[in-house]
């Protein structure tokens, strides 16, 4: 029934001088969303309308799905597309579209045109009057409801005159690779998924580091983190993982500093060693899924503590939001029953008893101290021998 889809969105038209530059990295990014989808498909621009267009069969549903995780795209509009041809042919083609999407149907509906197309005879009032009227004639069940209308029937008239009156929600957001590049600190848990997730939406090209910790954690957890970028990756597009074997730092740290100092210390490397790899692909900052207050490393104290460590910023999409907020967001990308397996990383692995939840930055750097004979050599062998791999969404 519909060849050709109307992408609307939202913060790209007000970009002003910009807006182009936008649209065109949109375009890119619903062309290699629907490269794996069954069928051709061409994608064009017109004055501010994208259009993709389906050049043959192809899956409904799929395309669909492929579209609505298109950061940038606020509304996906089935549509059909006629000649403009007078207001008599207009009548016509709006009257076999009503018939054939919405057949024997007894709803409301209300008629909204826009006329862009300045040489049409009649303005905007004149034809919703008119067009009301006829499908009030051909379809006897329907009635008018200009307030709360079961069917709102759209007819732009441009150069071609568009028809739809269904729109089917986007993510929204801003097209990935408008924004810059930042590094994820990717763990196996519900969070940090989210964060890469919400951080892309922005616009943002995301690259991920994952802190291994073999035989603490196996190779079943690293799998697991794997797994959850192919389905970050679904909305951001591909990402660089790097897998850092943490062990022999954690391992190091453990035996040479107070133990209620753990978690921060090994965050503060962590920190450290991502820091080095987003420098090396010129990201332009860190990005975590931490939330004040959730756990004893994410209290104030402690979150300026793991900064202090860093030159770039560190963004933290997730920081005033409530669990029940990140695991509901979790469920909507689907990654919160793969992020709920019981694969432990690293970082549940070495946690104290009792962490000290109001850490001193002085006290950290004296206990720090102690890891200056062999920290450096352990850093440098962690990052040397980093695997790095290219997560594609499935």
């Amino acid at each position: 029934m519909f060849r050709l889809f109307l992408i609307k969105y939202g913060e790209i038209g007000i970009k002003g001088k910009n807006r182009h530059v936008f649209e065109e990295a949109l375009v890119r990014q619903i062309e290699h969303a629907l490269k794996p989808v069954e069928g051709e498909f061409a994608v064009s621009q017109e004055r501010g309308r994208i259009y993709v267009e389906a050049l043959g069969d192809y899956d409904y549903e799929e395309t669909v799905q492929a579209l609505s995780r298109v950061f940038g795209i606020v509304a996906i509009c089935p549509m059909w597309q006629v000649e403009e041809q007078g207001f008599e042919q207009l009548a016509s083609d709006v009257l076999s579209y009503m018939k054939e999407v919405y057949p024997d149907s007894r709803k409301s509906f209300k008629v909204s045109s826009r006329r862009a197309n300045k040489a049409f005879p009649m303005d905007s009032q004149e034809i919703n009057a008119e067009l009301g009227g006829r499908i009030l004639e051909a379809c006897p069940g329907m009635h008018v409801d200009v307030h709360h209308p079961d069917i709102m029937l759209y007819v732009e008239i441009r150069s071609k005159v568009n028809i739809y009156s269904m729109s089917i929600p986007g993510p929204g957001g801003m097209p990935v690779g408008t924004a810059g590049r930042a590094m994820l600190l990717l763990s196996g848990g519900i969070d940090s998924p989210v964060a890469g997730h919400m951080i892309a939406k922005r616009g943002v090209t995301i690259e991920a580091t994952y802190f291994h910790a073999p035989p603490y954690t196996s190779e079943r957890a690293k799998q697991k983190v794997v797994d959850l970028a192919k389905i970050v990756a679904r909305y951001s597009g591909p990402i660089k993982l790097n897998i850092v074997n943490f062990t022999d730092i954690q391992l190091y740290i453990y035996d040479q500093c107070p133990h209620d100092e753990l978690t921060i210390i090994m965050r503060r490397y962590m920190m450290r060693i991502a820091e080095h790899f987003a420098k090396e692909d010129k990201c332009l900052g860190l990005v975590t899924g931490e939330s004040i207050g959730q756990v004893a490393s994410q209290t104030m104290h402690s979150l300026a503590a793991t900064n202090e460590v860093c030159t770039l910023p560190v963004y933290r999409p997730l920081i005033a939001f409530d669990k029940n907020d990140i695991i509901a967001i979790s469920e909507k990308i689907d990654t919160y029953e793969t992020s709920i397996q019981p694969y432990e990383d690293c970082c549940t692995i070495f946690v104290a008893k009792h962490p000290v939840t109001k850490p001193n930055l002085n006290v950290i750097r004296r206990s720090e101290r102690h890891l200056e004979e062999k920290i450096d050599e352990l850093v440098k062998t962690a990052i040397e021998t980093t695997e790095t791999i290219l997560v594609e969404a499935e």
